[in-house]
Parts: C-alpha cells; structure tokens; sequence
C-alpha cells in the first residue's frame, strides 16, 4: 500500500476541484477534513462511504483513504503530527497529551472501520466549523501566539469529535483490533530517542518476531527499510524542533538519543546536507 508523508508539524489548505479523484493512500499523519460543498465518496479501510457538504472527517495514521466526488467538491484540509501538539510543552504534559492522541488513533481507527458519520450533534459540527474557521485565519495571520492558538483549537476539535463516537473500550480496541504494524510504528514514534529499545534485537523481542524476519515484515507492511524509517523519523524530529521549539541542539541530541551535539551534527549534515544550526537560521520564521 502506499503512503503519503508529512514533512511539516501542520499544513493546512483549502481545495476546490472539478473531478476530484485521490487515490487511496496510508498518510502518516493526522487529518481533518471538512466538506464545504460537493458530494461523493470517500473510501476508508476498503470500504467506501458517501461524503456531502457540511460533512466533518478525522482520520488518523493508521488510516488508509481516498476520495471520488460526483459533484464539485470544495475542502478545508488540517494536517497534523503529535509533534506539532506537543511542541513547546514540558515533558509531563507532553506525554499525557502523547497517550491521549494514541487513544484517539485506537478510537477512530476502530470507528472509521465501521462507521460512515462521525459528527451527530449539529451543534457540535457548528462549533467544530468555527473552529476551523478561526484555524485558517490564525494560520493566515501568523500574529503572537497564532501557533499555540491553533494547537488549542484543534485539541477542541480532537475532544469534540471523539464525544460524537460510540465505540468499544480503548483496551479492548488495543488487544484485539490493532494490526502488528500500527504497534511497531506507534513504539518508535514513542521511543524514538531510546537506541536501545529501537534496536533489532529488541524489536523483536518484544514483538515476537524473529530478528531475520521482522526488518522483512516491516518492509513488506510499509514498503520501506526499517532501519532507514527509524534515521528518517528521527531527522524529521530533529526538523520540527529545531523550526517550532526553542530547544537548544544539545537538548534535541538528548531528548532523541544521540550521544552528544557532534553525534547528532554529523548525522543531520549526513541527511540535510546542513549543519543543524545553519538549517535553523535557514528556514525558521520568526
């Protein structure tokens, strides 16, 4: 299956197409999607459903999507990493706020399965389009605090879609609905700055899969090298901290494992073909 992969902590865009065809994809990322105007289908986990103006959508990373409109449809796109909810937050609430998304990816992940509407309440769709409202214009603007504004706008929305679900326990979901994969992938996102843990031999170990065989599996599932995800992910990491916190580099190469500045350095000149502070003073908008 192929995939499609974020590279910035939040993109958002409105499109307007005559012919809308997406092909279905796995995006490793977040995104809600609201209907402006048009109708068609929209296709989720291999089973397809009506979509129709007014409409709300949250998919998460485990799910695999796609669109055909019948009528010209217009939409509002809000992509997002867990990083980009979490940037600038300390280290408790961060990962309080990392195991809730992870709930929410077993929720919905469950829900979009099954399930063809997610927003029930009409009210609650009406605050939700506010929100998104206010989230384009902060966007737009960019002004003090536009960033933090849209994080708390879109954990509203998060907290306002998962009322609107009936779903089994997130434990039950856990034990019994997650594929393989979605576990592996959910634990380097978790563990990302803990080498050990993110070695074969562990990964194996704790998925039960034998060291020959689990960098197969994972290619096979994903279509790329284990080993080159891990690097890959973790320089993206490195990305988003160095453009959207104001952590120093020798607090990234802790927080992500590596063993001191010069390590984590060499290793971001080897994927950026930058030094880590020349890409920041490059790139971040003040």
């Amino acid at each position: 299956m192929k995939k499609k992969q974020l590279y910035q902590p939040i993109e958002l865009f409105i499109s307007e197409n005559e012919n809308w065809q997406e092909s279905t994809l796995v995006y490793h990322f977040f995104e809600i999607i609201q209907i402006m105007k048009g109708a068609g289908e929209r296709i989720v986990n291999e089973n397809n459903y009506a979509y129709k103006q007014g409409d709300i959508f949250l998919f998460t990373p485990m799910d695999c999507r796609g669109f055909k409109s019948t009528v010209p449809t217009k939409f509002c796109s809000i992509r997002f990493s867990e990083v980009f909810l979490t940037s600038d937050i300390h280290s408790v609430s961060r990962n309080n706020l990392l195991d809730w998304l992870k709930q929410l990816e077993q929720i919905f992940y469950h829900h979009n399965r099954f399930e063809s509407v997610v927003i029930r309440n009409a009210n609650d769709c009406q605050m939700i389009t506010r929100l998104i409202s206010n989230i384009m214009i902060e966007n737009n603007q960019k002004g003090l605090y536009s960033e933090q504004n849209i994080q708390h706008s879109i954990t509203l929305i998060l907290n306002i879609l998962s009322r609107n679900i009936v779903t089994k326990s997130t434990k039950e979901i856990t034990q019994n609905e997650e594929p393989l994969i979605n576990k592996i992938l959910t634990y380097i996102k978790q563990n990302i700055g803990n080498t050990e843990r993110l070695r074969v031999k562990n990964l194996s170990k704790t998925f039960n899969l034998s060291q020959n065989y689990i960098g197969e599996y994972f290619k096979k599932l994903t279509g790329e090298n284990l080993q080159q995800y891990i690097f890959l992910y973790k320089m993206r990491c490195i990305e988003q901290r160095l453009l959207y916190s104001d952590s120093t580099i020798n607090q990234i190469s802790g927080e992500l494992g590596f063993t001191d500045e010069s390590h984590l350095s060499r290793q971001f000149k080897k994927y950026s073909g930058v030094s880590p502070s020349k890409y920041k003073q490059k790139n971040k908008t003040y």
